[in-house]
Formats: C-alpha cells, structure tokens, sequence
C-alpha cells in the first residue's frame, strides 16, 4: 500500500525554522506534540519526503499552510501501515521487558554485598556539550588564581559551560557519543535508559536495545548487530525477530544503546568500529548512543555528535547519599553529607560516582571516614588502578609491559611530586611525557632510542589516562591530576618512598603542603623522625625575632603562676590566643583547635577557671576609646563600672599587697553620685595617668598589660608559628609514635629556645 509523500521547499523550510526560533521550540518538542518521532521530524527539516498526514500536522503545530511551504507531492511506500508497525512495537515490548529489567534493572559494583535496584539509587547524570580535554585555553589561565600566599582548595572539575540533563541530550541528537572517565557513571546511565523506555518513560515509541559491546565482540562467529539483535528477540520469544527487527530499525524505531566501546579488546577493536559504522549508517533513522572512556576515543564516527559526562554537583552528591543510606535503611545520610563538608580533601573524590560509592561502602561500618586518610586515598586510587576493571573481568591492552600496578603507583609518585614540588598543578603534555619517558628508561628492557622512548612515553600516558583516569587532560595538551587530593596522595607517596622527610620539612610553613604533611604520618611505620624534626623547624621559626622570645618568655612565666591540672602547653597556647595584641583571627581559629588537640577536656571548663586570673586584666577596659565615653557623657558609667570590676577582683583570692594597691586605685576614682561635670574634669585631667598606674600593677604582680606593638612581619611569623604549631598536633593524631615521644613534644609545645635549651 503506498501513501502521498510531501517535501518542504528551500523557502518554506527557512519559514518553518523562523517559527520554531520565534516560538523557542525543538524539534523533539514539535514531535511530542505531534505524538510522532523526532526521527521524523527531523526528515523534515531535512527537506525529504514525509507523509502527507504528518507534514499536514507539523504545518498546523506552526501555524503554516501546506501549500505556502510544500514543495513535491509524490506516492511514497508504506509497507507496514502505521497501525501494523505500532502492533509490532508494542508486542517486542511487552516480550523483552523481564528481560530488561533482569539485566538493566539493578547495578552491584565494587564491595557490595547484594544488588541495588537502579531507579532507586539512579542520580541524574549531567551532560557537556562541549568535551573539556578539547578546549583551547592557554596554561596561564589555569594557574592564575593560585599563588603560594594564598592556597586554597579550588574547583578541579568545575567548568564554566553549564551541563545539560543527560536525558535532554538524548533527545536532542539521535546519534550520541556519550564520552567519560572512568567510574563516571557511564554504563549506569544507559541502563537507565534502556529502564526508562522500557516502563514507557521515555521515547515509549521505540524498543530499547542495551548492547554490551565487550561482550559481543567476544561471542564466537563473531556475528553482526542485526544478527545479535535478532537473536536476542527471538530469545525473549519474539515472532518473525529477523523481520520485525529489519523493520523497527528502518522506521526509526529502535533505541540502539551500545555500552563500553574501551572495554572491547585490541583485536575485536577495529572490527566492531566498522561494524558500529555500517549498522548506524543502514539503520540511519533509529537512535543510537554509544559509551566510551574519554581518552581512548581516539576514533571518530562521523553522523554521532559527541559529549562528555559532567562531574558530580553538590546537589547530586547529596541525593546520591540519601538514596543510598535509605536504601540500606541506614540513618547516617545527613552525617555523610556534613563530613564531607568537614573534609574538603574527601569531598573532591565524590564528584566522581564510582568514588563517591566507594565513600559511601566505607563510611557504612562506622558512619566515619577512615581517621587515616592516607588509607582510604589508598583504597581509592586501588579502585582506579585495577579493581574497577578486575571485578568486571575487563582485560585491557597493556601498552608496556613492564607497567605493573606496582611501577604505575611509583610512575604516578614521581609525576605527582616533580610537579606539585614546582607549584604545578596543570603542567603540558609534554613535560608529564618527560617524567614518564624518565621512568621507563630505567625499566628493564626500555628503548634506548629517543624517539621510541618519546613515543612510548606518549602511549603509556594515554593509557593511564584512558584506563584509570588518574591523569587526565582539561585542555589541549593540558593535563593535571584527575582531583588535588591525587597529587598529594602520589606525593606524600614519594616523599615516603624516598625518605625525603627532611625535605618535607622545609615546606612547614606552606599552606599548600599542609595536606601532604597529614598523609605523610600514616604512611610510616613510625612517625618519630618526622614530628620531631617538624618540631625543631616549628621552634626555629621565632628563634631569630628576640622581642617574640620574650613574648614567649612571658606566657611561660605567665602560666607558671597558674595552679591547675591541665597540660603548662594547653594554658601556654590559651594565653596566646587570648592575648589581645593578637589579631581576632588568630583568637577564634587557634583557641577552638590548638586547645583541644592537647587536651580533649580543655573545653569551657578550663575557659571558666581561667577567667578568674583573666579578669585580673583589667587593660582590656582601658583599652576603650576615652573620649568616646566623654563626648557622651558616660564618664560616670564608666567610673562606676570600673569600680564595679574592681571590688570583684579584690574578693578574689588575690595576694594583700595587690589588694592594697587595688584599693587604692578605686579610691582615687570620682564618687559615682558626682556631679557629671566634675566626673568629666576629673577623666580629662587624670584618667591617663589612672590608667598606666593600673598597668603597672598588672605587669607587677600579674604579668600581664605588656604592650607588645609588635609589627605587621612580627604578627605574621607568630601567625605561621602558631599554624606550623597547629599543623604538628594533627600530624601528632595521624601517625604512630613511641609515648616517649609524644609525651616530649606535647611537652615542649610554644616554649621560648632558652627554656628548650634548658
């Protein structure tokens, strides 16, 4: 039976492009109208032969008259009818759906015990349409937020493009490659798919077709995807599979999801490409999406318009995480979230969702991350560098083999603490070739030619990149680690290997090793050698600046008149910070965190008995702007509070000749039942003098109301000290030591070089 067939002119079809702008409009949006495929939606923007019926119905969506737009009207064959295609359709379905969901519906990765159903833990996947690795940009623009001064975590993985929903982008091009790293989601995401379709969901007009493509490539006979596909239907007892099959395709019916054309092997390779090539081609009207690791797209397809899978958002993460702690019936889904907030260094590694369920198996047994860090780093760049691909029994092409895991481990060390060391965080291809051609000189057997070796070097970190996706490339010729947390983990790495720590040492006071030198301690067997040497560099740092030795001196004098049970470095450490010479930063961040490092109960306890001797510092009332409370008229508030506080310290436990002297200081201040006028002559005439008469009495018999006036670079080396400080305490938490010498370094904690001598 044949149909009239109509094509749109070149005029009508510049009109019917003008009103699908004008209206904001897709194609796949005018076919949804319609209730008929983009497929065909497309042949018509495509200027070629649609049924009459249907070219009718997309002129009525846009508001055009047939014959202002059509060019030919010609009888086209219809061989089924339309009626007779949609009964096939619905029949295929209905047969192939428990297959579907046997093989698509559920997804188990990694250590987990049992399978989890797909659409419950199933998170949105994102889509960039412009592949990143591709991007022209210079090096410069990398690194330019970044210097040494101010250091600070920054966006990796974050790209100034906003991705699309992943399933907008399926339906926005029939032919999709859908590129990605390793672990991103990818195989998830067309299984999706393929469950979607299936429960009519999406594109309910098609049969959804999930194709392993390492697994056909394997199937001895080797036969083609329309056999496989055949066969497949005739397995879940479909009538008439090879013709049905034939017309499904041909009509554009088909939703053809070919999955993992990396995991295909080396000699399968080149024939499934061309395989893939000629079926897309013959069937041209169905829609296809192929899945392919990022770096080992060295291949193109010509019709397919290809994207990547973006990483994680915070929202994504956090939908993930309640799905799955739901899921296990866990309530730890808010801990999860908050942690990783806690842990920035963490955080990174679950903008990948292979990482981020490796995250969420470890956090399951204690509803904590590992206290070791270094650990769980460990058991993350493991995952990567061969469990991923051995627990689905993929075999790839081993580029060198003189790599092992073992040598890429050391290969990646070397990569990562050349170039962190440099201040490197994206470095050119070729200076990371030059590292790698570096190591594989010296294996057994290695190229002594130049150009083989530069070649090798080439491939091996193609292959890295591809297989592991510890390495990858953010521009032309640009590549870094695939997060920051990576290059530190290889670097303390190294550092270890190497007994490199005296060099470790020397970056102390650098904000950007601070990560590196918290990995280092749970990598050693014993952490002694290190914590003391960090030790000797954090005491030299003000050993130099004579009036900072004092300031030291004092604190220490200072504490020693204190009588209390908790640790002399924990009341050493809570006067600094408490000192009002020092910046209000420095108060708030080191008085929350030193303290406690040393003492687990040095909380508001030890606040409450300090604050006894503490209020014997009565500068800090001095310290107020005088005229302030003059111009105001307060001069008799400030009297009376000022005799207030000093009756208070004298009913404390305070020596007689202190609270003689004190007394006599409340005696010479105004009676607060004076007149205002006389209050005020008299702060104007003698609150000066009052003042340092007060001071005095305090650097006597309390050792406090020095004026330091230290300088800006005096304040800065006390600031990196106290970091520096800071810094060995968690080092000290990390890393096994003898009690011994623990028990010397709590010890010794922001002591003056002359009582460290002693």
């Amino acid at each position: 039976m044949s149909k009239r067939g109509i094509r749109v002119s070149q005029e009508g079809l510049e009109k019917a492009k003008k009103v699908l702008m004008l209206r904001g409009l897709t194609q796949q949006a005018l076919a949804k109208g319609g209730g008929y495929s983009r497929a065909t939606v497309s042949k018509f923007f495509n200027g070629k032969l649609v049924e009459k019926s249907i070219f009718s119905s997309i002129c009525s969506q846009l508001n055009l008259q047939v014959n202002d737009i059509a060019e030919l009207e010609v009888e086209i064959e219809k061989a089924p009818q339309v009626s007779e295609i949609e009964e096939i359709v619905q029949d295929i379905r209905q047969k192939i759906q428990a297959d579907i969901q046997q093989s698509c519906g559920t997804m188990r990765v990694l250590d987990m015990t049992q399978p989890i159903e797909l659409g419950s833990i199933y998170t949105q996947v994102n889509i960039l349409e412009k592949i990143t690795g591709r991007r022209r940009i210079d090096l410069e623009k990398f690194s330019e937020d970044l210097n040494s001064e101010n250091f600070d975590r920054f966006g990796w993985n974050k790209v100034k493009e906003k991705p699309v929903e992943g399933l907008k982008a399926v339906l926005d091009y029939s032919k999709l490659m859908v590129l990605g790293k390793p672990g991103a989601g990818k195989t998830t995401f067309l299984k999706y798919l393929t469950i979607q379709c299936i429960q009519g969901n999406f594109l309910k007009y098609c049969i959804p077709v999930f194709i392993p493509l390492k697994q056909f490539a394997e199937i001895e006979g080797e036969p083609g995807l329309l056999d496989y596909i055949c066969q497949w239907l005739g397995e879940c007892g479909v009538s008439e599979a090879e013709t049905k099959a034939q017309q499904i395709l041909k009509k554009g019916r088909a939703l053809v999801l070919l999955d993992g054309l990396d995991e295909v092997r080396e000699e399968d390779s080149d024939r499934i490409i061309k395989e893939i090539r000629q079926f897309s081609q013959q069937f041209s009207l169905s829609q296809f999406v192929i899945t392919c690791r990022i770096a080992a797209s060295d291949y193109t397809f010509d019709q397919f318009t290809e994207v990547e899978v973006a990483d994680f958002e915070d929202e994504q993460i956090k939908k993930f995480a309640k799905s799955w702690f739901e899921i296990k019936n866990l309530d730890y889904a808010e801990d999860f979230i908050q942690q990783l907030e806690d842990n920035p260094q963490i955080k990174e590694l679950a903008t990948s969702p292979l990482l981020l369920t490796l995250l969420c198996l470890e956090f399951e047994d204690s509803r904590s991350f590992p206290a070791d860090r270094a650990e769980l780093y460990k058991r993350a760049t493991e995952t990567l560098l061969r469990k991923w691909d051995d627990k689905r029994q993929i075999q790839r092409q081993q580029v060198y083999k003189q790599l092992s895991v073992k040598r890429k481990e050391d290969l990646l060390s070397q990569v990562a603490f050349s170039t962190f060391k440099e201040k490197h965080y994206f470095f050119k291809q070729r200076i990371v070739e030059n590292h790698i051609a570096d190591y594989i000189s010296n294996l057994p057997d290695a190229p002594t030619e130049t150009e083989k070796l530069h070649l090798d070097s080439g491939a091996v970190l193609k292959s890295i990149e591809a297989q592991h996706g510890l390495l990858v490339e953010r521009a032309r010729g640009i590549y870094s680690f695939s997060h920051l947390t990576f290059q530190e983990y290889f670097t303390a790495q190294k550092i270890v290997s190497e007994q490199a720590i005296p060099e470790l040492v020397e970056h102390i006071t650098e904000k950007r090793w601070r990560e590196v030198f918290l990995l280092t301690p749970g990598m050693l067997s014993n952490a002694g050698e290190l914590l003391k040497l960090m030790k000797q560099r954090v005491d030299g740092l003000l050993a130099a600046d004579e009036k900072l030795q004092k300031f030291l001196t004092w604190v220490n004098r200072k504490v020693s008149s204190v009588e209390t049970s908790y640790k002399p470095a924990a009341i050493r450490i809570f006067y600094i910070c408490l000192s009002r010479y020092l910046s209000r930063y420095l108060s708030l961040y080191l008085s929350r965190y030193l303290s406690l490092s040393l003492s687990r109960d040095l909380t508001l306890n030890l606040s409450r008995y300090l604050r006894r001797d503490l209020s014997r510092d009565l500068t800090g009332v001095l310290s107020r702007d005088l005229s302030l409370y003059l111009s105001r008229d307060l001069t008799g508030v400030l009297s009376r509070d000022l005799s207030l506080y000093l009756s208070q310290v004298l009913a404390l436990d305070i020596s007689p000749e202190l609270k003689q002297t004190l007394q006599n200081l409340i005696t010479q201040l105004p009676k607060e039942d004076s007149e205002p006028k006389v209050i005020k002559q008299w702060w104007l005439e003698n609150s000066e003098s009052w003042a340092q008469q007060l001071r005095n009495v305090m650097i006597e018999h309390c050792y406090i109301g020095y004026d330091w006036q230290f300088t800006q670079d005096q304040k800065k080396s006390l600031g990196q000290y106290l970091n520096a400080n800071k810094l060995l305490l968690d080092c000290l938490e990390n890393g096994y030591v003898t009690r011994a010498v623990r028990e010397e370094i709590e010890s010794t904690l922001y002591l003056p070089v002359e009582q460290l001598e002693n």
